[in-house]
């Protein structure tokens, strides 16, 4: 009796393992330059972002924005209530990066674990969207300004993607979203701008 009992244990552990040992890919990142409130809270230039300050590279949601994605009001934090602190607005005083538009500019991801991607889409709000208030697609404008396909190739851990930057002058938020091509989340960065 004790043999049969050690050999059905042996047996599960065996099947069991593969399963423990052969986990999926996880594509994490965030994007570096501009710096994205994500980053901010890991370097600690803002407080009070709670566990987002560990996990920048976690803002990990539903793809398919602006038709799908995360709600209005909760897009910074790709609808996850763990980083419900990238939505807040802090009345307007996230630190923001200057830009000057019309020029060539870099965008650049650190990636902590690359994955098929689709592609990396970056938008930015409208003239007069109030920095107030949390980010909704109304806010923004309905096409990105810059768009890199991937065609399921899979990105380096460092990604860099240069274009030319909106006439845009004042305050602005530019979001961010790399969509995964082999699963259904996209990951969604929020950074806030100055174009003087």
């Amino acid at each position: 009796m004790p043999k049969k009992s050690t050999f059905a244990l042996a047996a599960a552990v065996a099947t069991g393992l593969p399963l423990v040992t052969a986990t999926p890919a996880l594509s994490h990142g965030y994007t570096t330059t501009p710096v994205s409130r994500a980053l901010h809270c890991k370097q600690g230039t803002v407080t009070n972002c709670g566990p987002i300050q560990w996990e920048p590279q976690s803002v990990e949601g539903p793809k398919g924005f602006p038709a799908r994605g995360p709600a209005d009001g909760k897009i910074c934090a790709a609808g996850d209530s763990r980083w419900a602190p990238l939505d807040n607005p802090r009345n307007g005083q996230w630190p923001a990066t200057s830009l000057t538009s019309g020029q060539s500019y870099s965008f650049r991801w650190t990636l902590t674990a690359p994955h098929a991607t689709t592609s990396f889409r970056y938008f930015i709000t409208r003239d007069g969207w109030n920095p107030t208030q949390p980010l909704t697609r109304a806010a923004l404008d309905s096409q990105p300004f810059l768009q890199q396909n991937y065609g399921g190739q899979r990105p380096s851990s460092s990604v860099s993607h240069s274009g030319t930057l909106p006439a845009k002058s004042g305050r602005h938020l530019i979001l961010a979203v790399w969509d995964i091509a082999d699963t259904g989340n996209a990951f969604y960065q929020c950074s806030d701008v100055t174009f003087g």
